[in-house]
C-alpha cells in the first residue's frame, strides 16, 4: 500500500457565483479577510476574486469565478474551510446574507464541522477541532 504524502494534494479552487459583488462580500464578511481581483488576460468571460495566499507556498489557494455558461450552486463538491472553532463564523453567516444548513455538529475524534449555503446556493463546510 502506498504511503501517504505529507503535502495537503489540493492546490486550487473554485466556488462558481452569479453575482460576483454580493458573493465577494459574503465571504469576507463571514471570514474577516480582504478578497482581491485577480487579472485574467485569457478572456472577458471569466471574473476570478481570490481568497488570500501567498503565491509558492503550500497553502491551498483558491477563488469565487463567475463564468459565462457556468451556475452557482450547480455542484456536488463541498469546500471545507478550517476554523479555530466553527461558530466563530457560524455566527456570522446569516448576517451575511447566507443560511445555515447544519449547525456546528461533532464528527467524533475528527473535531466539528458546520455546513451552510453562501448567498449564492452553494454549500460550504466549515471545520474546526474545537
Amino acid at each position: 500500500m502506498e504511503t501517504y504524502k505529507k503535502m495537503n494534494p489540493v492546490a486550487w479552487f473554485e466556488i462558481y457565483v452569479d453575482d460576483m459583488p454580493r458573493a465577494k462580500k459574503f465571504y469576507e464578511e463571514v471570514f474577516q479577510m480582504e478578497m482581491f481581483p485577480m487579472p485574467n488576460p485569457t478572456t472577458d468571460e471569466l471574473e476570478m476574486v481570490v481568497f488570500p495566499y501567498e503565491m509558492g507556498s503550500q497553502d491551498t489557494a483558491g477563488s469565487l469565478v463567475k463564468m459565462t455558461g457556468v451556475n452557482a450552486g450547480a455542484n456536488s463538491t463541498i469546500i471545507y474551510f478550517a476554523s479555530e472553532d466553527c461558530t466563530t463564523e457560524e455566527n456570522r453567516v446569516e448576517a451575511a446574507g447566507g443560511k445555515i444548513f447544519r449547525p456546528k455538529m461533532s464528527i467524533g475524534e475528527h473535531g466539528f464541522v458546520t455546513l451552510f449555503f453562501d448567498t449564492e446556493g452553494n454549500m460550504i463546510g466549515l471545520h474546526s477541532i474545537k
